[in-house]
């Protein structure tokens, strides 16, 4: 595949990157990316069959098993994450551009995770070398040396979905490269093109073939690779449904896995608030991505003195809200990733109408005629949302907001805690002491005081209760993708008795 692919505004074909290579599928067959603005075909790709899956991971495993990568000092491998973070630097116009032909975020969103994408390759890439265990004699065995070493799982398969691709793929590509695994990555079939041209930086900046493959298609081929033998660890990032799935499917071979999963986090308003920060920080947590991120902030629990207020605050900042083209730098609400997902918003509007939810803005599609073409809502917002709504348990993964009051700081910490996610949370308040005691007993992974939806590749991230297992980022993520070999060495000379424990 040439460099061209990178630039070109011309329908092009991406084949499997398998072993170092591009390879053609198994099966001969091709499947179409849209445009969700105005379903133009930008691409086709190739679609990998049960073959395509099985060489995808011998190549892994040979890369691991008997190639360089294994035998490569940690300072080279941190030498070639560093490469390829300047080479995702120079192409991150390139990049975005791809991810937003292929899932119709903001363009200004994409290249803004595009220009942050090298700086998470390049923390790791510092770990890369800094991966050590421990030595230490026994307390209760002083002639016996016992000491620890991280060493890397194998092949790593991820599996990432359509929302932000690039970004949620370094998540957990980045840290399993520095910790010396090998990786098998399955973007979705919806928003696959931004992970594949990865590949070609992959060659650009030397690493070893097989180290880095990328296979795309359905939702059964990231089933066999996440049930395949010969997977070490799975890192999936998707809905929870989904998740627990391949949580099953792992179970089979025991292989480990990271799970990214679902949220519907709440951001709890007290009147001591800035309301016009708070505002904008409710406005960031669900219409930006059109609502389509695991952290939206899609619950709004507004203290009874503030609750018609802010609501008229936020419907206000609604009605204002640009539809458009993502590409266009006005823009500042997109089309839904898929008209599957659009027909799931209108599903969850509907039912939120139908269980009594009060409407304050939206509800319904668009009326403008240049909008027809593409995946269009209108950001939404229900008031007076009773938790036994479906719209306040349930993930939408849409710019639909749920709204309900709260009296007391104990009401509003039960009713953020009163589901099955815990992904996130936000806290807007001045008083600081209120903040850490919310913080403190709110079920959530992240929790954001007076701010939303910001990351950091030095901090741990993912979610409690069916929001995931196991941590992203930060050092967490060196754990999550090495495991502990304990060595012991006998220092006394003295023969043991072989028939009792030692």
């Amino acid at each position: 595949m040439a460099e061209k692919t990178l630039k070109s505004e011309e329908v092009h074909r991406f084949d499997l990157f398998i072993n170092g290579k591009w390879e053609q599928p198994s099966s001969g067959r091709y499947f179409k990316v849209v445009y969700p603005y105005n379903q133009q075909v930008v691409a086709e790709v190739a679609e990998a069959g049960r073959d395509d899956v099985d060489k995808a991971v011998r190549s892994a495993r040979d890369a691991f098993e008997d190639g360089v990568w294994r035998k490569m000092p940690a300072s080279e491998r941190s030498r070639l994450l560093w490469r390829l973070a300047d080479l995702i630097e120079s192409e991150a116009e390139n990049l975005a551009r791809l991810e937003t032909l292929s899932n119709g975020k903001l363009y200004r969103e994409m290249l803004g995770q595009l220009k942050a994408i090298p700086y998470y390759f390049r923390y790791f890439a510092g770990w890369a070398d800094k991966i050590l265990g421990d030595a230490k004699y026994l307390p209760d065995k002083p002639n016996v040396l016992n000491y620890t070493i991280r060493e890397p799982y194998g092949v790593v398969a991820i599996i990432v979905p359509w929302n932000s691709p690039i970004l949620l793929t370094t998540f957990s590509l980045a840290p399993a490269l520095a910790c010396g695994n090998t990786v098998i990555v399955k973007p979705s079939k919806n928003a696959p093109l931004g992970v594949l041209s990865l590949s070609e930086l992959f060659q650009k900046a030397g690493f070893p073939p097989g180290v880095f493959n990328v296979i795309a298609g359905p939702g059964p081929i990231g089933e066999l690779l996440a049930g395949h033998p010969g997977v070490d660890k799975v890192c999936f990032t998707g809905g929870t449904d989904t998740g627990i799935h391949v949580a099953r499917i792992t179970s089979s071979n025991l292989t480990k896995y990271v799970l990214e999963l679902g949220g519907k986090s709440p951001q709890i308003v007290f009147e001591d608030c800035d309301v016009d920060t708070a505002v904008s920080g409710v406005v960031s947590g669900i219409v930006a991505a059109t609502g389509q991120t695991c952290v939206a902030g899609s619950r709004l629990l507004v203290q009874k003195g503030l609750y018609e207020y802010f609501l008229e605050r936020l419907r206000e900042v609604f009605q204002r809200i640009r539809l458009g083209d993502p590409m266009d730098p006005q823009t500042q609400m997109g089309p839904a990733a898929t008209r599957e997902q659009l027909e799931k918003i209108l599903y969850y509007i509907e039912s939120a109408k139908s269980e009594g939810a009060r409407l304050i803005y939206g509800g319904e599609r668009p009326q403008d005629p240049s909008l027809s073409a593409g995946f269009f809502i209108l950001p939404t917002i229900f008031a007076d949302v009773k938790p036994n709504m479906t719209i306040w348990r349930e993930e939408i993964f849409g710019p639909v907001l749920a709204v309900t009051s709260f009296e007391t700081e104990e009401e509003a910490i039960r009713l953020a805690n009163s589901v099955d996610f815990g992904l996130a949370a936000g806290i807007w308040t001045r008083d600081i002491y209120k903040a850490h005691r919310v913080a403190r007993n709110v079920q959530a992974g992240t929790v954001w005081i007076n701010m939303y939806r910001s990351l950091s590749y030095a901090s741990p991230f993912g979610g409690f209760k069916k929001s995931g297992v196991g941590r992203e980022l930060g050092v967490e993520a060196i754990r999550e993708f090495t495991q502990v070999k304990s060595v012991w060495v006998e220092l006394s000379g003295q023969k043991r008795d072989p028939f009792i424990l030692g």
